[in-house]
């Protein structure tokens, strides 16, 4: 049984903040009814995937008030799992601070932390976010000063990363850096296409035509290390190795038709809060017939540093070393074995 109800259910309720990340892959919606407020990090679907109790407006109850969460309303938090047993005021000004892979998010109260719903935090599992009025850890919130030494760094990544990103000049510099990168491993690009359209993050992909030994052109993108891709914690040890990430694909034919693979992939991560990694498969999302490098093919493999492709390492950005994951093409039996 959830223990929070949908941001979008029924209930006397009021929303005091929609906040949406930049990336339009989640958004943090705050609610509050006369005695508690909640934070909700859903999806577009509005599917909830982290939640958090805040603050009660009352005096807390000595146990939980199931009556409540059956009534859909947001929880009250028992009172040996509250600083403010007697209740407090209504939340002043909120102000959201996204993670910088879009996953998480940090909730301010004026100038304060109050709380945050990281990207791991997971109602089903019976991982609440975090909250500064929380004592120990409940179904509704865990402790925020207990936890307060692992996120600290986070958070102030992600202000230090939002403030540099706004600023005039960041983009321009960041890919000055990738692609000279580029020139120095690949030598003079060519054509340059925009991946990105209006929507964050900011991707391009440069062209990179045959040269000396080299037979074939090397399409990469450039911009996903940028940011870190979401999720990469969850699933892996020492994330800072594989959280920056390019892609690239090697082509005797029509550059053009590659590109369209990376088109397709380039925004995925944070579009879709996962991660992509070497030996992860992506099945083609239209008609096998469309498929830009034939119809044989369904999908791709991603791999790094395969045998007979360039070597792309040295290159690093927010103090961490970025990966290129080169896309093969794969038929449908093969990304079937490759998904076993």
């Amino acid at each position: 049984m959830a223990i929070f109800r949908s941001a979008s259910g029924e209930g006397r309720t009021e929303v005091v903040l929609t906040a949406g990340n930049p990336y339009g892959s989640r958004t943090l919606v705050v609610e509050r009814d006369e005695d508690s407020s909640v934070a909700y990090l859903c999806a577009p679907d509005g599917i909830v995937y982290g939640a958090v109790w805040l603050a009660n407006h009352r005096p807390a109850p000595p146990v939980v008030d199931l009556a409540r969460i059956n009534a859909g309303l947001p929880p009250l938090m028992p009172r040996a799992n509250t600083v403010h047993p007697t209740g407090r005021r209504p939340l002043g000004q909120l102000t959201p601070l996204w993670f910088e892979e879009g996953d998480g998010v940090a909730l301010y109260e004026e100038d304060d932390l109050l709380a945050v719903i990281p990207g791991w935090a997971d109602m089903s599992r019976g991982m609440p976010g975090y909250a500064r009025d929380a004592v120990g850890e409940s179904p509704f919130a865990w402790a925020l000063s207990e936890a307060l030494e692992g996120l600290q760094p986070r958070i102030a990544g992600a202000r230090s990363y939002w403030r540099w990103r706004s600023a005039e000049g960041s983009w321009p510099s960041y890919q000055e850096l990738v692609m000279g990168h580029l020139d120095r491993t690949l030598g003079p690009a060519g054509r340059y296409w925009d991946a990105g359209g209006e929507r964050l993050p900011t991707v391009g992909i440069s062209e990179r035509p045959p040269r000396g030994r080299r037979e074939f052109t090397v399409l990469s993108t450039v911009g996903m290390s940028c940011q870190r891709m979401p999720t990469v914690e969850q699933w892996i040890d020492g994330p800072g190795a594989y959280a920056r990430i390019e892609l690239a694909v090697a082509t005797r034919e029509d550059p053009r038709d590659a590109a369209l693979l990376l088109v397709w992939l380039a925004q995925y991560p944070w579009h879709s809060v996962t991660w992509l990694g070497h030996g992860h498969t992506a099945k083609w999302y239209h008609e096998p017939s469309t498929f830009p490098l034939g119809s044989q093919y369904s999908g791709v493999v991603m791999q790094a540093d395969p045998p007979g492709m360039p070597d792309m390492s040295g290159f690093a950005f927010g103090g961490e070393a970025v990966r290129w994951l080169w896309l093969s093409p794969v038929t449908h039996d093969a990304l079937e074995e490759q998904r076993r």
